[in-house]
Order: structure tokens, then sequence, then C-alpha cells
């Protein structure tokens, strides 16, 4: 039941995009035509960066230009978070783990509906414990068959049966993602879990920023405005507020995680907030990980077609003119340097491009370098089921869009490797 939910999420979330205009995608690498990437390390006047310190001085420049050409600007009013835990439980999953529920309210904007976090942390650890951290996709009680996680109240997307209605939750979606949240694995390794729902910050539908914190910050008359991708983004660093004050967790040690949408929104939020000590992008596809001038799978013109509330309305001037775009992704993948960053891709799910995912990857490699740090090793996409890289890593599994246990046993292992 579980699986064929999230499979026909999936095919139905693809469906609606393709039936919003005419459209048929390429999926052969001999019509991707030709195009060039802008170069991350030049300068103007035929200068070229060099050093750490010339990247650090020209972090802004790229940054900017993503927040006014891609996701939109990021207001920069500070928002105070007031944390209330309603609920801990300290013999959670049969006493493996202290689990608290958390309500983050907007003290300025008291009329926004607050995030409502859930923390699992290994019960027995004898000192602050390393954290991954991610938004899902249709409530804290989906990811858990725990009776008490309440069912989320905001509006979710409607799916098939009884899983939601009228786009609310009902207690068939109970656990209906906990295959793609390994939580007993991830405590065993030593790992706190954090996660909220993605509606919570702003709901995934063109009307959902009136409910949202863009409803009170931002300006949706402007061409750079923010859109929901930013919205999910920013969310994730105030939760990463919140980590900060709890001694349970070591909060220079937080691995943010996303898949799909929210491995968009992972990135970008990452890019922008350096406490994030290392970043895992699972499929971000198109406005993630892979490369925009390819002409495969999702382009930005379907992606801002189907979902066009996701990105900052300039965007759209690049929907027929991607060559235009003055940055691509393999730019924001290198705003993470010298952090870990590990992208994972699925054989079957053409739609998010796996080579041009890799292709961004493997184009970040020049910033790394700087560092010092090691990147993929290797000039071509990697066979199915094998892992690559160092601070930088990849694997493309056999399989469709999802999280799987084998990316999981990837994320883990580079996990210990490289932040815990």
């Amino acid at each position: 039941m579980q699986l064929t939910v999230i499979v026909f999420l999936l095919l139905m979330s693809i469906s609606q995009a393709l039936a919003q205009t005419p459209f048929v995608p390429n999926y052969e690498e001999g019509s991707v035509g030709s195009y060039t990437l802008v170069e991350p390390l030049q300068l103007p006047k035929n200068k070229r960066i060099t050093t750490q310190a010339d990247w650090e001085n020209r972090r802004k420049y790229w940054l900017d230009l993503f927040s006014g050409h891609v996701y939109g600007k990021t207001p920069t009013q500070p928002v105070t978070l007031h944390a209330s835990i309603h609920h801990e439980n300290r013999e959670a999953l049969k006493g493996r783990a202290i689990r608290k529920q958390i309500s983050l309210h907007f003290v300025e904007y008291p009329q926004l509906p607050p995030v409502e976090l859930v923390l699992y942390i290994p019960a027995k650890a004898t000192k602050p414990v390393p954290v991954f951290m991610g938004l899902n996709f249709c409530g804290n009680h989906c990811i858990t068959t725990e009776p008490d996680v309440p069912l989320v109240e905001r509006w979710v997307g409607n799916a098939i049966g009884n899983v939601s209605i009228n786009n609310r939750a009902t207690q068939q979606s109970r656990g209906m993602q906990a295959r793609r949240w390994p939580i007993d694995t991830i405590l065993a390794r030593g790992y706190a879990l954090a996660t909220a729902y993605y509606g919570d910050i702003e709901p995934d539908h063109p009307a959902g920023w009136q409910t949202s914190i863009r409803s009170v910050l931002g300006d949706s008359a402007k061409a750079d405005n923010w859109g929901a991708v930013g919205a999910w983004a920013w969310g994730m660093s105030r939760i990463m507020d919140h980590l900060q004050t709890d001694s349970l967790l070591d909060a220079k040690r937080v691995i943010i995680m996303g898949h799909s949408r929210l491995g968009k929104a992972a990135l970008w939020a990452a890019a922008q907030d350096t406490r994030f000590a290392g970043v895992i992008a699972n499929e971000s596809g198109e406005g993630g990980a892979a490369l925009s001038r390819r002409n495969y799978g999702e382009t930005v013109g379907r992606i801002n077609t189907a979902f066009p509330h996701w990105f900052a309305p300039r965007y759209k001037d690049y929907n027929e003119n991607v060559s235009a775009l003055p940055v691509d992704q393999h730019i924001l993948l290198a705003l993470l340097a010298p952090r870990p960053l590990y992208v994972a891709s699925a054989q079957e799910d053409r739609w998010s491009d796996p080579n041009g995912e890799f292709l961004g990857t493997k184009a970040a490699e020049s910033v790394y370098a700087l560092y010092g740090k090691q990147g993929l090793g290797a000039t071509s996409i990697p066979s199915v089921n094998t892992a690559i890289g160092s601070t930088i890593s990849y694997h493309v599994r056999t399989g469709v869009h999802d999280v799987t246990d084998f990316d999981w046993w990837q994320f883990l292992q580079f996990a210990d490797d490289f932040v815990k």
C-alpha cells in the first residue's frame, strides 16, 4: 500500500504537470543540443579566481544572481520563533528514542500557523549527537506508524483512496512514507532526525503563499520576489535556529537532506546558510542539481509552467531562452564548498535527468579544489548502484523517483566519513 501510494503521488504530480501545456520531453542524449556552461571561476577582464579568499569574495555575486533570477530574494528581516514542546516521550520506539514534538511559532506574525517539528534523538546518547534534518511531504504522521504523532492539520495534496480528503490528511496516510525515513537505522548509527511538513512553511499550490511567510515578507509585485522553494529553504534555516538551542544536539554537525523539490530547497538553503555542515540532494532535478542548459527531461520552461509558484517570477523569462540565464546549477553546488555534498539520482527517473545531475556535480569540482577537497574522481556517470567520490559524492541507483534503503546506506556512510 505504502509503495503504491508513493508511486501514485509521483505519477500524479508528473501527469498534472504534463497536462497543463503540450510538451514532449526529450530523453535522447543525442538531442540534448550544445550548450556552454557559465564558468564559476571566471572574473571580468579575463581574470580568474585562484584562491579560497577570492572565491569567498565572489560568493555574494553568485548568490545575488540566483536570488535575482532563479529563487527570488530571501527577505533579511529577523523573525523571532517561540518554541513550545507540546509532547516529549523519552521512551519512544520501545525506548530507542527521545521524541520531541515542538511547535515553532512566529512571534511577529501570530496569524501564521506554527511549523510542527518532530525530533528523534538516540535515547542512550552520552553527548550531543549529529543530526539529519529535512522536510517531509505529507506530515510528521506520515514518517512513522506511531499513533500518538498527530495528523497534520494544514493543506495536503489529494492522493488516492482515503489518504487525504478535500486536502486534509486522514488516518490512512499514517506511516505512508515511513520507508523513506528509516528512523531506527538513523538512530542506531548515532544520529538524530529532525523533520517537519513542508506545507507548514508553505502549502504547495499557487495560492499557498497567502497563508505562508511569503504573505508577510517579500513583495509579490517584484520580478525577484521569492518563490515557494525559497520559502521552504528559509524554513529549513528557521528549524536550524531551533536545533542550535537543544543541548542534546550537535548543531555544528547538521546534515540537510532533501528529495525532489525539497532537494532543490535543501541546496538553496545550504548555499545561503553555511551553518549546515553537509548537504544531500536526492533526485533534485531541474532547479536542483541538474544542469538547466541541458534539454533533457524537465526543463526551465516546463517547471515554470507546471509549478509557477516555486521560483521567482523573473525565472520565467528564461523558459525559452535558458542560454541567457546568468547562472546554472553547478554554480549552486559550488556555493556549498568546502562542505561535503552528496548528489543522488535514479536510473528510471529520467525526468530529473541523472546525467545532468552528474554533470552539474562534476562541474562544481573546480571550486572544491580551491579548498583542497577531492571530487568525484570520474569523468562519466558511474555504473548503477555504485557510489563514487569523496567530499563530493554521487550515485545513480536502479529504480524510480524515490528514497530507498540503498540511498540511505550511502548517505549514512557519507555522513560517517565527512560529518560525524
